[in-house]
């Protein structure tokens, strides 16, 4: 698959609301280059200058800032964009002090090969919770004392398990599995909360995503961490009655880290699926969106057995009292 490399023109003091907006829309992964910093090297280098070109000292002065995306080339990506166009333009008219640059778009075109070399390279092993040691198919090392290895190849797919929301569901998995337990993942991505679960002995009985491409990924890791995925169904479970039937229920864990508004609007939909006395386990919800989705889930009469939350992120597991 080949990728649109989708540039925001912005400023520094853009950068919290157009990272926050992406983090609203589920895109996990940005490149940042601040004309602050650009500023900050033109300032300490000075003495410098009369050996470097003047035309190069005068493009790096008038350098924006920029926040850089990849969208798949795709229907679904072509989506994403026209929803990221529309919501830019919403934050520019918000910006009454014009303080957020010009909140801008362009776009090329990136191959596969390129776009995996830009970030494979920072991907190395790290420890997740308390029983993981998260590792890229492409590195080798030795397990860490009371550790397994999860190898993961996210390839375009969310859940490299860097990302906070993730580490929050992986330590809730680790609180609330205790052995057999069917589980469904909506959302799944790489796959990577499905198999940690399936790892530490649940039965990952079902796993759900919009991108089909995601379900390919997840598959491939499952067999690489020698563990099995019942089924994989593509399709927008909250739009589609048919795809919400073929999921099933009668699921002791569920697994949502997705985005606060379709937590919210699955809540009832989990709450059906989940048996009397399941758990379920959410995030992808914003600090300040977690009271939003609280209301939802005790509206819907969970019990909410803990609220664990990271500088910016908020997780929640809840019980279907039985």
């Amino acid at each position: 698959m080949d990728w649109t490399e989708v540039t925001i023109f912005t400023a520094t003091a853009g950068i919290e609301p157009v990272t926050a907006l992406l983090e609203e829309m589920g895109i996990e992964g940005y490149a940042l280059e601040d004309a602050a910093d650009f500023a900050a090297f033109l300032e300490s280098t000075e003495i410098y200058w009369d050996y470097v070109d003047e035309k190069l000292k005068q493009e790096l002065s008038t350098q924006e800032t920029k926040i850089k995306i990849y969208l798949p080339d795709s229907p679904s990506g072509a989506a994403q964009y026209r929803m990221l166009c529309a919501r830019l333009a919403e934050l520019k008219a918000r910006d009454a002090r014009a303080e957020w640059g010009r909140l801008e778009t362009e776009t090329s075109l990136t191959r596969q090969a390129d776009w995996e070399w830009g970030w494979k390279q920072y991907f190395k092993p790290f420890p997740v919770g308390a029983h993981f040691l998260i590792k890229p198919s492409w590195e080798t090392c030795e397990p860490e004392e009371g550790r397994r290895i999860l190898e993961i190849d996210p390839a375009s797919s969310f859940g490299t398990g860097s990302h906070d929301t993730t580490q929050l569901c992986i330590r809730a998995l680790e609180q609330t599995v205790r052995g057999g337990e069917r589980l469904l993942d909506m959302g799944t991505g790489s796959g990577i909360l499905a198999i940690a679960a399936a790892m530490l002995g649940a039965h990952a009985d079902t796993v759900v995503d919009i991108d089909e491409h995601c379900l390919t990924c997840a598959c491939e890791n499952a067999r690489k961490n020698k563990v099995e995925i019942g089924r994989a169904l593509h399709g927008d479970a909250l739009r589609d009655p048919e795809l919400a039937g073929r999921i099933g229920g009668g699921y002791q864990i569920i697994c949502a880290n997705i985005v606060a508004d379709i937590i919210i609007g699955m809540a009832p939909m989990f709450w059906d699926k989940l048996s009397p006395g399941g758990t379920l386990i959410c995030s992808g919800i914003l600090n300040e969106r977690a009271d939003d989705v609280e209301a939802a889930l005790r509206t819907q009469r969970f019990e909410i057995l803990e609220h664990t939350a990271s500088e910016d992120w908020s997780a929640f597991t809840a019980k279907r009292p039985g």
